[in-house]
Protein backbone atom coordinates (compact mmCIF):
# COMPACT_ATOMS: atom_id res chain seq x y z
CA UNK A 1 0.00 0.00 0.00
CA UNK A 2 2.74 2.65 1.06
CA UNK A 3 4.58 1.69 -2.40
CA UNK A 4 1.74 1.97 -4.45
CA UNK A 5 0.89 5.31 -2.63
CA UNK A 6 4.09 6.90 -3.10
CA UNK A 7 3.93 5.84 -6.78
CA UNK A 8 0.48 7.77 -7.24
CA UNK A 9 2.10 10.80 -5.73
CA UNK A 10 5.33 10.92 -8.15
CA UNK A 11 3.09 10.43 -11.15
CA UNK A 12 0.88 13.06 -9.64
CA UNK A 13 3.93 15.41 -9.55
CA UNK A 14 5.00 14.27 -13.27
CA UNK A 15 1.46 15.16 -14.66
CA UNK A 16 1.62 18.66 -12.41
CA UNK A 17 4.95 19.14 -14.57
CA UNK A 18 3.73 18.38 -17.76
CA UNK A 19 0.57 20.54 -17.40
CA UNK A 20 2.73 24.10 -16.09
CA UNK A 21 5.66 23.46 -18.92
CA UNK A 22 5.05 25.96 -21.29
CA UNK A 23 4.39 25.26 -25.11
CA UNK A 24 7.56 25.00 -27.10
CA UNK A 25 6.99 28.55 -29.62
CA UNK A 26 7.94 27.71 -33.46
CA UNK A 27 11.02 29.59 -34.08
CA UNK A 28 10.78 32.81 -35.62
CA UNK A 29 11.13 32.87 -38.84
CA UNK A 30 14.80 34.18 -40.37
CA UNK A 31 14.72 37.83 -41.13
CA UNK A 32 16.10 39.61 -44.58
CA UNK A 33 17.30 42.89 -44.17
CA UNK A 34 16.43 45.12 -46.94
CA UNK A 35 17.81 48.11 -47.84
CA UNK A 36 17.57 50.27 -50.78
CA UNK A 37 21.29 52.31 -52.43
CA UNK A 38 21.02 54.86 -54.45
CA UNK A 39 21.35 58.69 -55.34
CA UNK A 40 23.96 60.62 -54.06
CA UNK A 41 24.13 59.85 -50.24
CA UNK A 42 25.82 62.52 -49.19
CA UNK A 43 28.39 62.92 -46.62
CA UNK A 44 27.95 64.50 -42.38
CA UNK A 45 25.27 64.96 -40.51
CA UNK A 46 21.86 64.19 -41.40
CA UNK A 47 19.17 67.48 -41.20
CA UNK A 48 16.07 67.99 -41.88
CA UNK A 49 14.41 69.56 -44.76
CA UNK A 50 11.57 72.44 -44.55
CA UNK A 51 8.73 69.52 -45.11
CA UNK A 52 10.17 65.97 -43.38
CA UNK A 53 13.37 64.65 -42.58
CA UNK A 54 16.11 64.60 -45.71
CA UNK A 55 17.51 61.91 -47.57
CA UNK A 56 20.06 59.34 -45.85
CA UNK A 57 23.88 59.96 -45.64
CA UNK A 58 26.38 57.22 -46.38
CA UNK A 59 26.95 56.78 -43.36
CA UNK A 60 23.90 56.08 -41.96
CA UNK A 61 23.66 53.50 -45.18
CA UNK A 62 26.46 51.59 -44.03
CA UNK A 63 25.19 51.62 -40.25
CA UNK A 64 22.10 50.51 -41.48
CA UNK A 65 24.57 47.45 -42.58
CA UNK A 66 26.61 46.73 -39.70
CA UNK A 67 23.46 46.64 -37.56
CA UNK A 68 21.98 43.70 -40.11
CA UNK A 69 25.44 42.12 -39.26
CA UNK A 70 25.07 42.23 -35.52
CA UNK A 71 21.19 41.37 -35.37
CA UNK A 72 20.94 37.63 -34.67
CA UNK A 73 17.51 37.59 -36.09
CA UNK A 74 18.72 38.78 -39.55
CA UNK A 75 19.82 36.48 -42.14
CA UNK A 76 20.54 38.04 -45.01
CA UNK A 77 21.15 41.35 -46.58
CA UNK A 78 19.14 42.04 -49.46
CA UNK A 79 20.62 44.34 -51.75
CA UNK A 80 17.54 46.98 -53.88
CA UNK A 81 20.16 48.52 -56.51
CA UNK A 82 19.30 51.93 -58.46
CA UNK A 83 21.61 54.25 -60.40
CA UNK A 84 24.29 55.60 -57.38
CA UNK A 85 25.60 58.98 -58.33
CA UNK A 86 28.74 58.54 -56.34
CA UNK A 87 32.63 58.51 -56.74
CA UNK A 88 34.58 55.65 -56.08
CA UNK A 89 35.44 56.76 -52.64
CA UNK A 90 31.72 55.82 -51.92
CA UNK A 91 31.74 52.78 -53.62
CA UNK A 92 34.73 50.88 -51.69
CA UNK A 93 33.13 52.23 -48.63
CA UNK A 94 30.11 50.49 -49.28
CA UNK A 95 31.84 47.30 -50.74
CA UNK A 96 34.19 46.92 -47.39
CA UNK A 97 30.32 47.30 -45.61
CA UNK A 98 29.00 44.15 -47.82
CA UNK A 99 32.15 41.82 -47.39
CA UNK A 100 31.79 43.14 -43.92
CA UNK A 101 28.43 41.66 -43.70
CA UNK A 102 29.13 38.82 -45.30
CA UNK A 103 32.50 37.90 -43.10
CA UNK A 104 29.79 37.14 -40.20
CA UNK A 105 28.71 33.79 -42.54
CA UNK A 106 25.59 35.85 -43.56
CA UNK A 107 24.80 35.95 -47.35
CA UNK A 108 23.77 39.11 -49.34
CA UNK A 109 21.45 39.22 -52.43
CA UNK A 110 22.08 42.24 -55.04
CA UNK A 111 19.01 43.39 -57.15
CA UNK A 112 18.29 45.91 -59.94
CA UNK A 113 16.33 46.78 -62.92
CA UNK A 114 19.16 48.14 -64.42
CA UNK A 115 22.96 48.00 -63.38
CA UNK A 116 25.06 51.20 -63.55
CA UNK A 117 28.91 50.29 -63.99
CA UNK A 118 28.86 51.69 -60.05
CA UNK A 119 26.09 49.87 -58.67
CA UNK A 120 27.41 46.97 -60.32
CA UNK A 121 30.81 47.34 -58.39
CA UNK A 122 29.01 47.15 -54.90
CA UNK A 123 26.34 44.24 -56.54
CA UNK A 124 30.01 42.39 -57.36
CA UNK A 125 30.43 42.46 -53.10
CA UNK A 126 27.24 40.01 -52.84
CA UNK A 127 26.60 36.78 -53.32
CA UNK A 128 23.95 36.64 -55.62
CA UNK A 129 23.28 38.85 -58.78
CA UNK A 130 19.87 39.06 -60.05
CA UNK A 131 18.06 41.33 -62.34
CA UNK A 132 14.54 41.39 -64.80
CA UNK A 133 14.96 39.80 -68.26
CA UNK A 134 13.96 43.20 -69.48
CA UNK A 135 16.69 45.38 -67.50
CA UNK A 136 20.47 45.27 -68.50
CA UNK A 137 23.69 45.52 -67.20
CA UNK A 138 25.02 49.13 -68.40
CA UNK A 139 28.85 48.17 -67.88
CA UNK A 140 31.04 50.37 -70.26
CA UNK A 141 33.96 51.11 -68.79
CA UNK A 142 34.95 54.85 -67.65
CA UNK A 143 34.35 57.96 -69.28
CA UNK A 144 35.91 61.63 -68.69
CA UNK A 145 33.89 64.86 -69.94
CA UNK A 146 35.75 67.85 -69.74
CA UNK A 147 33.70 71.02 -71.01
CA UNK A 148 35.69 74.22 -72.63
CA UNK A 149 34.30 77.82 -72.40
CA UNK A 150 36.86 79.71 -74.41
CA UNK A 151 34.36 80.22 -77.62
CA UNK A 152 31.13 80.44 -75.60
CA UNK A 153 32.65 82.92 -73.59
CA UNK A 154 33.79 84.95 -76.76
CA UNK A 155 30.43 84.70 -78.52
CA UNK A 156 29.11 85.93 -74.81
CA UNK A 157 31.72 88.76 -74.91
CA UNK A 158 32.83 88.20 -71.80
CA UNK A 159 36.74 88.29 -70.73
CA UNK A 160 38.22 86.00 -67.91
CA UNK A 161 41.59 86.91 -65.96
CA UNK A 162 43.48 84.07 -64.56
CA UNK A 163 46.70 83.61 -62.72
CA UNK A 164 47.59 80.14 -61.99
CA UNK A 165 50.96 78.67 -60.12
CA UNK A 166 50.93 74.93 -61.33
CA UNK A 167 51.38 73.64 -64.78
CA UNK A 168 48.94 71.17 -64.13
CA UNK A 169 46.20 73.50 -62.55
CA UNK A 170 43.72 72.98 -64.74
CA UNK A 171 40.81 73.74 -63.17
CA UNK A 172 40.95 77.57 -64.89
CA UNK A 173 41.85 75.45 -68.52
CA UNK A 174 38.23 75.44 -69.81
CA UNK A 175 38.05 78.91 -69.84
CA UNK A 176 40.96 79.66 -71.19
CA UNK A 177 41.14 76.97 -73.91
CA UNK A 178 38.80 75.72 -76.50
CA UNK A 179 41.16 72.02 -76.11
CA UNK A 180 42.54 70.15 -73.35
CA UNK A 181 45.86 70.87 -72.56
CA UNK A 182 48.85 68.07 -72.71
CA UNK A 183 49.02 68.04 -68.98
CA UNK A 184 45.31 67.74 -67.81
CA UNK A 185 45.22 64.87 -70.68
CA UNK A 186 48.02 63.05 -68.98
CA UNK A 187 46.82 63.17 -65.15
CA UNK A 188 43.37 62.63 -66.38
CA UNK A 189 44.33 59.18 -68.30
CA UNK A 190 46.28 58.50 -65.22
CA UNK A 191 43.50 58.48 -62.94
CA UNK A 192 41.39 56.65 -65.36
CA UNK A 193 43.58 54.05 -66.19
CA UNK A 194 44.11 53.30 -62.43
CA UNK A 195 40.85 53.21 -61.47
CA UNK A 196 39.82 51.00 -64.51
CA UNK A 197 42.59 48.57 -63.70
CA UNK A 198 42.40 48.84 -60.11
CA UNK A 199 38.52 49.00 -59.43
CA UNK A 200 36.59 47.65 -62.25
CA UNK A 201 38.33 45.16 -63.66
CA UNK A 202 39.93 44.13 -59.97
CA UNK A 203 36.36 44.18 -58.77
CA UNK A 204 35.58 41.86 -61.65
CA UNK A 205 37.94 39.19 -61.29
CA UNK A 206 37.22 38.47 -57.43
CA UNK A 207 33.40 39.10 -58.01
CA UNK A 208 32.41 36.59 -60.56
CA UNK A 209 35.15 34.27 -59.34
CA UNK A 210 33.60 31.51 -61.50
CA UNK A 211 34.52 33.37 -64.43
CA UNK A 212 38.38 33.04 -63.87
CA UNK A 213 38.77 35.87 -65.42
CA UNK A 214 42.48 37.49 -66.20
CA UNK A 215 42.85 41.28 -66.12
CA UNK A 216 42.91 41.23 -69.80
CA UNK A 217 40.21 38.46 -70.28
CA UNK A 218 37.86 41.02 -67.81
CA UNK A 219 38.59 43.99 -69.95
CA UNK A 220 37.95 42.15 -73.07
CA UNK A 221 34.65 41.20 -71.19
CA UNK A 222 33.83 45.22 -70.57
CA UNK A 223 34.44 46.16 -74.09
CA UNK A 224 31.19 43.98 -74.95
CA UNK A 225 28.85 46.14 -72.87
CA UNK A 226 26.19 47.37 -72.48
CA UNK A 227 24.57 44.55 -71.85
CA UNK A 228 20.77 42.82 -72.30
CA UNK A 229 20.15 40.38 -69.11
CA UNK A 230 20.27 37.63 -71.06
CA UNK A 231 23.61 38.62 -72.29
CA UNK A 232 25.14 39.02 -69.02
CA UNK A 233 23.55 35.88 -67.19
CA UNK A 234 24.75 34.14 -70.62
CA UNK A 235 28.35 35.44 -69.53
CA UNK A 236 27.84 34.81 -66.10
CA UNK A 237 28.02 38.82 -64.96
CA UNK A 238 24.45 38.20 -63.34
CA UNK A 239 23.36 34.90 -61.67
CA UNK A 240 19.52 35.20 -62.27
CA UNK A 241 17.05 36.77 -64.53
CA UNK A 242 13.92 37.25 -61.89
CA UNK A 243 11.37 39.84 -61.33
CA UNK A 244 11.67 41.39 -57.88
CA UNK A 245 8.55 38.69 -56.45
CA UNK A 246 10.65 36.10 -57.81
CA UNK A 247 13.76 37.61 -56.49
CA UNK A 248 12.38 37.96 -52.87
CA UNK A 249 10.66 34.42 -53.27
CA UNK A 250 13.63 32.87 -53.78
CA UNK A 251 15.33 33.91 -50.31
CA UNK A 252 14.15 30.64 -48.00
CA UNK A 253 15.45 28.44 -50.32
CA UNK A 254 18.69 29.98 -50.53
CA UNK A 255 18.64 30.01 -46.83
CA UNK A 256 17.58 26.44 -46.25
CA UNK A 257 14.61 27.29 -44.55
CA UNK A 258 10.47 26.81 -45.48
CA UNK A 259 9.96 30.81 -44.93
CA UNK A 260 11.93 34.29 -44.22
CA UNK A 261 10.72 37.64 -43.20
CA UNK A 262 11.63 40.35 -45.17
CA UNK A 263 12.05 43.62 -43.64
CA UNK A 264 11.50 46.44 -45.99
CA UNK A 265 13.86 49.62 -44.85
CA UNK A 266 15.75 48.08 -42.26
CA UNK A 267 17.13 49.88 -39.50
CA UNK A 268 16.02 53.22 -41.12
CA UNK A 269 15.11 56.31 -39.58
CA UNK A 270 11.25 56.67 -38.69
CA UNK A 271 10.31 60.15 -40.04
CA UNK A 272 7.96 61.57 -37.76
CA UNK A 273 4.03 61.82 -38.75
CA UNK A 274 3.39 64.66 -39.88
CA UNK A 275 -0.05 66.80 -38.19
CA UNK A 276 -0.17 69.31 -39.70
CA UNK A 277 -1.66 72.86 -38.72
CA UNK A 278 0.05 74.74 -35.39
CA UNK A 279 2.06 71.11 -34.37
CA UNK A 280 3.90 71.28 -37.85
CA UNK A 281 4.72 74.70 -37.71
CA UNK A 282 6.19 73.63 -33.98
CA UNK A 283 7.83 70.76 -35.31
CA UNK A 284 9.53 72.82 -37.92
CA UNK A 285 11.13 75.32 -35.93
CA UNK A 286 11.77 74.07 -33.08
CA UNK A 287 12.50 70.02 -34.12
CA UNK A 288 13.81 67.39 -31.47
CA UNK A 289 17.11 66.62 -30.99
CA UNK A 290 19.26 63.99 -29.97
CA UNK A 291 20.38 63.75 -26.54
CA UNK A 292 23.92 63.90 -25.89
CA UNK A 293 25.70 60.92 -24.13
CA UNK A 294 28.40 61.11 -21.26
CA UNK A 295 30.20 58.06 -22.40
CA UNK A 296 33.52 58.85 -23.97
CA UNK A 297 33.51 59.29 -27.98
CA UNK A 298 35.20 60.29 -31.38
CA UNK A 299 34.28 63.27 -33.23
CA UNK A 300 33.62 63.29 -36.67
CA UNK A 301 34.08 66.59 -38.60
CA UNK A 302 32.22 66.69 -42.11
CA UNK A 303 34.31 69.27 -44.73
CA UNK A 304 31.96 68.51 -47.30
CA UNK A 305 31.22 70.66 -50.39
CA UNK A 306 33.35 73.76 -51.64
CA UNK A 307 35.51 75.41 -48.92
CA UNK A 308 34.13 79.32 -48.33
CA UNK A 309 34.95 81.81 -45.74
CA UNK A 310 32.22 82.27 -43.59
CA UNK A 311 29.44 79.95 -42.64
CA UNK A 312 28.74 77.85 -45.94
CA UNK A 313 25.17 76.87 -47.07
CA UNK A 314 23.49 76.46 -50.64
CA UNK A 315 23.60 78.39 -53.94
CA UNK A 316 21.25 78.42 -56.61
CA UNK A 317 23.21 77.36 -59.14
CA UNK A 318 26.62 76.53 -57.20
CA UNK A 319 26.15 73.81 -55.46
CA UNK A 320 26.90 73.17 -51.38
CA UNK A 321 29.62 75.13 -49.77
CA UNK A 322 30.80 74.28 -46.53
CA UNK A 323 32.22 77.72 -44.46
CA UNK A 324 35.47 77.86 -42.34
CA UNK A 325 33.56 79.59 -39.46
CA UNK A 326 31.37 76.27 -39.09
CA UNK A 327 34.20 74.08 -39.13
CA UNK A 328 36.22 75.77 -37.12
CA UNK A 329 33.41 76.11 -34.29
CA UNK A 330 32.69 71.72 -34.47
CA UNK A 331 36.81 71.90 -33.99
CA UNK A 332 36.45 73.71 -31.34
CA UNK A 333 33.54 72.23 -29.74
CA UNK A 334 35.12 69.10 -29.87
CA UNK A 335 38.35 70.08 -28.66
CA UNK A 336 36.07 71.72 -24.99
CA UNK A 337 33.88 68.62 -24.69
CA UNK A 338 35.10 66.22 -22.40
CA UNK A 339 34.09 63.45 -23.52
CA UNK A 340 35.49 63.65 -27.12
CA UNK A 341 38.72 61.57 -26.96
CA UNK A 342 39.87 62.11 -30.34
CA UNK A 343 38.76 63.92 -33.93
CA UNK A 344 38.60 62.29 -37.49
CA UNK A 345 38.12 65.25 -40.03
CA UNK A 346 36.04 63.67 -42.94
CA UNK A 347 36.54 65.42 -46.04
CA UNK A 348 34.55 65.30 -49.78
CA UNK A 349 35.56 68.18 -51.30
CA UNK A 350 37.53 69.82 -54.20
CA UNK A 351 38.25 73.16 -52.14
CA UNK A 352 37.54 76.56 -52.35
CA UNK A 353 38.65 79.31 -51.11
CA UNK A 354 42.83 79.66 -49.84
CA UNK A 355 41.25 81.67 -46.91
CA UNK A 356 39.08 79.70 -45.37
CA UNK A 357 40.98 76.16 -46.05
CA UNK A 358 44.02 77.89 -44.00
CA UNK A 359 41.93 79.38 -41.14
CA UNK A 360 40.24 75.51 -40.96
CA UNK A 361 43.84 74.43 -40.87
CA UNK A 362 45.34 76.53 -38.35
CA UNK A 363 42.31 75.14 -36.15
CA UNK A 364 43.57 71.93 -36.33
CA UNK A 365 47.52 72.86 -35.62
CA UNK A 366 46.11 74.34 -32.64
CA UNK A 367 44.11 71.49 -31.37
CA UNK A 368 45.53 69.69 -28.56
CA UNK A 369 42.99 66.04 -29.20
CA UNK A 370 44.41 63.62 -31.82
CA UNK A 371 43.22 64.62 -35.56
CA UNK A 372 42.94 61.80 -37.95
CA UNK A 373 41.80 63.10 -41.87
CA UNK A 374 39.72 60.94 -43.86
CA UNK A 375 39.13 61.29 -47.49
CA UNK A 376 36.07 60.42 -49.42
CA UNK A 377 35.07 60.69 -52.50
CA UNK A 378 37.44 64.03 -53.58
CA UNK A 379 40.04 65.63 -50.91
CA UNK A 380 41.98 68.04 -53.48
CA UNK A 381 43.26 71.54 -53.26
CA UNK A 382 42.02 72.88 -50.21
CA UNK A 383 40.46 69.78 -49.78
CA UNK A 384 44.07 68.68 -49.37
CA UNK A 385 45.43 71.79 -47.56
CA UNK A 386 43.07 71.27 -44.02
CA UNK A 387 44.30 67.56 -44.10
CA UNK A 388 47.94 68.53 -43.57
CA UNK A 389 48.18 68.83 -39.75
CA UNK A 390 46.25 65.41 -39.45
CA UNK A 391 48.87 62.95 -37.77
CA UNK A 392 47.28 60.53 -40.70
CA UNK A 393 45.92 61.09 -43.87
CA UNK A 394 43.30 57.80 -45.00
CA UNK A 395 42.42 57.70 -48.41
CA UNK A 396 40.16 55.23 -50.04
CA UNK A 397 41.84 53.73 -52.98
CA UNK A 398 39.85 55.90 -55.56
CA UNK A 399 39.56 59.12 -53.64
CA UNK A 400 40.95 61.89 -56.18
CA UNK A 401 43.32 63.84 -54.16
CA UNK A 402 46.28 66.17 -54.59
CA UNK A 403 45.99 69.01 -56.92
CA UNK A 404 48.37 70.91 -54.83
CA UNK A 405 48.04 74.45 -56.64
CA UNK A 406 46.38 77.49 -56.59
CA UNK A 407 45.09 80.18 -59.33
CA UNK A 408 43.05 83.74 -59.26
CA UNK A 409 40.73 84.43 -61.55
CA UNK A 410 37.69 87.09 -62.54
CA UNK A 411 34.96 87.16 -65.03
CA UNK A 412 35.27 90.60 -66.74
CA UNK A 413 32.29 91.57 -67.91
CA UNK A 414 33.19 95.13 -69.14
CA UNK A 415 32.72 94.12 -73.14
CA UNK A 416 29.38 92.64 -72.59
CA UNK A 417 28.22 95.90 -70.95
CA UNK A 418 29.28 97.89 -73.47
CA UNK A 419 27.25 95.74 -76.10
CA UNK A 420 24.02 96.48 -74.04
CA UNK A 421 24.47 100.27 -73.62
CA UNK A 422 25.97 99.78 -70.15
CA UNK A 423 29.14 102.54 -69.24
CA UNK A 424 31.03 102.48 -66.16
CA UNK A 425 32.96 105.64 -65.41
CA UNK A 426 35.86 104.94 -62.38
CA UNK A 427 36.95 107.42 -59.98
CA UNK A 428 39.85 106.01 -57.79
CA UNK A 429 42.55 106.63 -55.09
CA UNK A 430 45.47 104.00 -55.09
CA UNK A 431 47.04 102.17 -58.30
CA UNK A 432 45.50 99.03 -58.02
CA UNK A 433 42.00 99.52 -57.01
CA UNK A 434 40.68 97.63 -60.00
CA UNK A 435 42.14 94.36 -58.41
CA UNK A 436 38.34 92.80 -57.79
CA UNK A 437 36.28 94.90 -60.39
CA UNK A 438 34.22 92.64 -62.48
CA UNK A 439 34.14 95.25 -65.14
CA UNK A 440 37.39 95.65 -66.11
CA UNK A 441 40.74 93.22 -66.40
CA UNK A 442 43.56 93.76 -64.71
CA UNK A 443 46.15 96.59 -65.09
CA UNK A 444 49.74 95.91 -65.58
CA UNK A 445 50.53 96.48 -61.58
CA UNK A 446 47.00 94.79 -60.80
CA UNK A 447 48.39 91.55 -62.34
CA UNK A 448 51.69 92.12 -60.98
CA UNK A 449 50.35 92.38 -57.26
CA UNK A 450 48.25 89.43 -58.01
CA UNK A 451 50.86 87.51 -59.17
CA UNK A 452 52.76 88.29 -56.22
CA UNK A 453 49.80 87.35 -53.73
CA UNK A 454 48.96 83.66 -56.05
CA UNK A 455 53.12 83.13 -55.36
CA UNK A 456 53.41 83.36 -51.81
CA UNK A 457 50.04 81.61 -51.34
CA UNK A 458 51.61 78.66 -53.38
CA UNK A 459 54.58 78.60 -51.42
CA UNK A 460 52.40 78.30 -48.11
CA UNK A 461 51.13 75.51 -49.43
CA UNK A 462 53.71 73.63 -49.96
CA UNK A 463 55.52 74.25 -47.11
CA UNK A 464 52.89 73.78 -44.57
CA UNK A 465 52.16 70.35 -47.39
CA UNK A 466 56.01 69.15 -46.72
CA UNK A 467 56.02 69.96 -42.76
CA UNK A 468 52.79 67.98 -42.47
CA UNK A 469 53.82 64.93 -44.17
CA UNK A 470 57.33 64.74 -42.12
CA UNK A 471 55.12 65.32 -39.05
CA UNK A 472 53.12 62.10 -39.89
CA UNK A 473 55.86 60.22 -40.54
CA UNK A 474 57.09 60.24 -43.98
CA UNK A 475 60.42 61.37 -43.18
CA UNK A 476 61.36 61.04 -46.89
CA UNK A 477 58.96 64.74 -48.30
CA UNK A 478 61.32 67.09 -48.68
CA UNK A 479 60.45 70.50 -50.64
CA UNK A 480 62.05 69.48 -53.93
CA UNK A 481 60.20 65.76 -53.95
CA UNK A 482 56.50 67.65 -52.63
CA UNK A 483 57.33 70.27 -55.77
CA UNK A 484 57.69 67.62 -58.45
CA UNK A 485 54.08 65.81 -57.05
CA UNK A 486 52.26 69.08 -56.80
CA UNK A 487 51.94 72.13 -59.13
CA UNK A 488 48.03 71.11 -59.50
CA UNK A 489 48.66 67.83 -60.35
CA UNK A 490 45.93 65.51 -59.04
CA UNK A 491 46.20 61.70 -57.84
CA UNK A 492 44.18 58.87 -57.18
CA UNK A 493 44.19 57.90 -53.52
CA UNK A 494 46.38 54.40 -54.30
CA UNK A 495 48.45 57.17 -56.26
CA UNK A 496 48.84 59.29 -53.09
CA UNK A 497 49.47 56.18 -51.35
CA UNK A 498 52.57 55.50 -53.36
CA UNK A 499 53.70 58.82 -53.54
CA UNK A 500 53.78 59.67 -49.92
CA UNK A 501 50.81 62.62 -49.86
CA UNK A 502 48.63 60.04 -47.69
CA UNK A 503 49.38 57.26 -45.39
CA UNK A 504 47.00 54.68 -45.45
CA UNK A 505 44.65 53.46 -47.82
CA UNK A 506 41.24 52.68 -45.77
CA UNK A 507 37.39 53.69 -44.61
CA UNK A 508 36.19 56.09 -42.24
CA UNK A 509 35.82 53.41 -39.92
CA UNK A 510 39.52 52.44 -40.70
CA UNK A 511 40.22 56.26 -39.70
CA UNK A 512 38.10 55.91 -36.63
CA UNK A 513 39.87 52.87 -35.70
CA UNK A 514 43.45 54.53 -35.53
CA UNK A 515 42.06 57.88 -33.87
CA UNK A 516 40.84 55.85 -30.86
CA UNK A 517 44.67 54.25 -30.87
CA UNK A 518 45.78 57.82 -30.86
CA UNK A 519 43.57 58.41 -27.26
CA UNK A 520 44.91 55.99 -25.83
CA UNK A 521 41.79 53.71 -26.59
CA UNK A 522 41.21 49.91 -27.84
CA UNK A 523 40.35 50.26 -31.60
CA UNK A 524 37.84 47.42 -31.40
CA UNK A 525 35.53 48.97 -28.68
CA UNK A 526 32.54 50.46 -29.99
CA UNK A 527 32.23 54.41 -29.39
CA UNK A 528 29.46 56.46 -29.87
CA UNK A 529 30.33 58.89 -32.88
CA UNK A 530 29.57 62.44 -32.63
CA UNK A 531 29.15 63.88 -36.05
CA UNK A 532 29.56 67.36 -36.54
CA UNK A 533 28.69 70.34 -37.91
CA UNK A 534 25.39 69.18 -36.84
CA UNK A 535 22.33 69.55 -38.73
CA UNK A 536 20.35 72.14 -38.88
CA UNK A 537 16.61 72.38 -39.28
CA UNK A 538 15.28 73.91 -41.55
CA UNK A 539 13.96 76.90 -39.78
CA UNK A 540 16.92 77.52 -37.87
CA UNK A 541 18.88 78.28 -41.37
CA UNK A 542 16.42 80.48 -42.54
CA UNK A 543 17.52 82.51 -39.32
CA UNK A 544 20.86 82.25 -40.01
CA UNK A 545 20.45 84.38 -43.30
CA UNK A 546 20.49 81.42 -45.64
CA UNK A 547 17.60 82.51 -48.03
CA UNK A 548 18.56 80.09 -51.11
CA UNK A 549 17.60 77.26 -48.59
CA UNK A 550 13.95 77.47 -50.51
CA UNK A 551 15.70 76.51 -53.79
CA UNK A 552 17.23 72.80 -51.96
CA UNK A 553 14.65 70.71 -53.03
CA UNK A 554 14.55 71.88 -56.78
CA UNK A 555 18.34 71.74 -56.83
CA UNK A 556 17.49 67.91 -55.43
CA UNK A 557 15.49 67.39 -58.42
CA UNK A 558 17.85 69.53 -61.18
CA UNK A 559 20.48 67.23 -60.01
CA UNK A 560 18.28 63.76 -61.03
CA UNK A 561 18.06 65.58 -64.28
CA UNK A 562 20.24 64.43 -67.21
CA UNK A 563 22.40 66.94 -67.61
CA UNK A 564 21.23 68.76 -64.83
CA UNK A 565 24.33 68.34 -62.11
CA UNK A 566 26.98 69.25 -64.67
CA UNK A 567 25.19 72.81 -65.29
CA UNK A 568 25.09 73.35 -61.68
CA UNK A 569 29.13 72.36 -61.74
CA UNK A 570 29.34 74.65 -65.01
CA UNK A 571 27.50 77.47 -63.42
CA UNK A 572 29.93 77.80 -59.75
CA UNK A 573 33.11 79.17 -60.63
CA UNK A 574 31.65 82.02 -62.40
CA UNK A 575 29.01 82.80 -59.64
CA UNK A 576 32.01 82.08 -57.23
CA UNK A 577 34.88 84.17 -58.90
CA UNK A 578 34.05 87.39 -57.57
CA UNK A 579 33.80 86.11 -54.10
CA UNK A 580 37.27 85.00 -52.90
CA UNK A 581 40.12 85.41 -56.33
CA UNK A 582 42.22 83.41 -54.62
CA UNK A 583 41.22 79.72 -54.59
CA UNK A 584 42.89 76.34 -54.56
CA UNK A 585 40.48 74.11 -56.41
CA UNK A 586 40.22 70.99 -58.36
CA UNK A 587 40.15 70.88 -62.06
CA UNK A 588 36.37 70.75 -61.94
CA UNK A 589 33.67 68.63 -63.51
CA UNK A 590 35.58 65.74 -64.02
CA UNK A 591 33.88 62.60 -63.68
CA UNK A 592 33.89 59.13 -64.25
CA UNK A 593 31.07 57.37 -65.29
Amino acid sequence: MPRLLFALVLLFQSTIAVAQEPKKEAPAAPRVAHIVLGGDMDEGAPADGPFGGGSETLRQKIDRIKAAAKDKTVAALYLRLDELHVGFGKVNELRRAVADFRATGKKAFAYAEEFDTKAYLVALACDTISVPESGGLNMVGLRAEVSYYKDALKLATLDVDVLKMGGYKSAVEPFLRADMSPENREQITSMMNDNFDKELVAALVTGRPNLKLTPATAEALVDEGPFTARKALKLGLVDALQYEDQFEAGFAKALGRNEVKIVTGYGKPKKADSVGGLGALMDLMSPKKKSETKEPKVAVIHVVGAIASGKGGFSLLGGQSVGSDTIVEAIRDAEKNPTVKAIVLRVDSPGGSALASDVIWRALAVCKKPVVASMGDVAASGGYYVCMNARRIFAEPGTVTGSIGVFGMKIVTGKLEERVGVTTHVISRGKNTGVNSATFKWSESERKAMTEVIEEVYDQFTDKAVAGRVAAGQKQMTKAKLLELAGGRVWTGRQAKANGLVDELGTLDDAIAFAKKEAGIDPSKDLELLMLPKGSSFFDKLMDGDLDLPFGRALADLKNVPGGAKAMQLMAPVLNAHKAPVQMLIPFHVEFK
